[in-house]
């Protein structure tokens, strides 16, 4: 079997977390080699604690998902949340950690977003995927040999709406996927609540919050889950409700990858859209 070397590149210290971790921990655990990417520090991230408290904070939760996933998570601590852009000296040093990483198969956002980090992640990446393979540009390090395929996160804008061309059920690893977010407590346990007006609601004690973290859970007994049974139950930043919304949304996608037994039975999924900027999409660098 070839080992695959998948790259997820986000904005922030969980952005691949939430959008891939189940993929990544898939990716893992069948022995191929991943590789998180934030290009900010994540010291925006809190209503309490100061950038240079935040930031170290999330780097070491970063490195607690690392660990518990088996996977590299980089952080690029001395750039400022809220402040990447997409410029030349971003772009060549994007190129140059692409570049030693070498992936097979790169992730990232789409350029529409509502957060301007995320618009410039997803900006450099299409900025430094031609240039991947170009000797004379970055020469210190070497050219690869060609440009990865690259897959979009999935995302609910409408301008233009997310086009899905890959869906990926995480029905097996869910459970780990929400551990994986747990260990981001400072944004899942205190900035995203404090945002939503929700942080009076949250538990001390470490089980229960994973579990208010899963609440409300989604029926395991055979209930139909459609968009008005999601509709009607989902609340808080979480949730296992919104995990099964990519499943719902494009379940036609899970039916012609797995079949109709199992693509209708499927409760959670990673959803991507496939890239033109990238190389064309191969389905054995997505085995699962």
């Amino acid at each position: 079997m070839k080992q695959i070397r998948a790259m997820m590149i986000g904005a922030h210290p969980d952005d691949c977390d939430f959008r891939c971790g189940g993929l990544a921990l898939k990716y893992a655990r069948a022995g191929h080699k991943v590789k998180f990417l934030a290009m900010v520090n994540g010291s925006g991230g809190h209503h309490e604690l100061s950038p240079t408290e935040i930031r170290d904070r999330r780097r070491g939760e970063s490195l607690a998902v690392a660990k518990f996933a088996g996977i590299e998570y980089d952080v690029w601590q001395d750039s400022e949340d809220c402040e990447l852009f997409a410029d030349l000296e971003t772009r060549a040093r994007l190129v140059r950690e692409i570049r030693k990483f070498n992936p097979d198969i790169i992730f990232c956002s789409r350029p529409n977003d509502y957060h301007a980090d995320h618009r410039n992640a997803s900006m450099l990446v299409q900025d430094a995927s031609y240039l991947l393979i170009v000797p004379h540009y970055c020469p210190d390090v070497p050219a690869m040999e060609k440009t990865p395929t690259i897959l979009y996160f999935y995302d609910h804008f409408q301008n233009p709406p997310f086009k899905a061309d890959i869906a990926v059920s995480i029905d097996d690893v869910i459970d780990d996927k929400f551990k994986i977010l747990a260990l981001h407590e400072s944004q899942v346990f205190e900035w995203l609540p404090y945002t939503k007006g929700t942080l009076d609601q949250v538990p001390t004690d470490p089980a229960e919050r994973l579990e208010w973290l899963h609440e409300p859970r989604i029926p395991r007994d055979g209930t139909p889950i459609d968009e008005a049974f999601l509709a009607k139950n989902l609340i808080g930043a979480q949730s296992e409700y919104r995990e099964a919304k990519p499943a719902v949304a494009h379940r036609d996608k899970l039916i012609e990858r797995y079949g109709e037994e199992k693509g209708k039975a499927t409760l959670f999924a990673e959803v991507f859209g496939i890239s033109e900027y990238g190389a064309p999409m191969n389905d054995e660098l997505i085995p699962f």
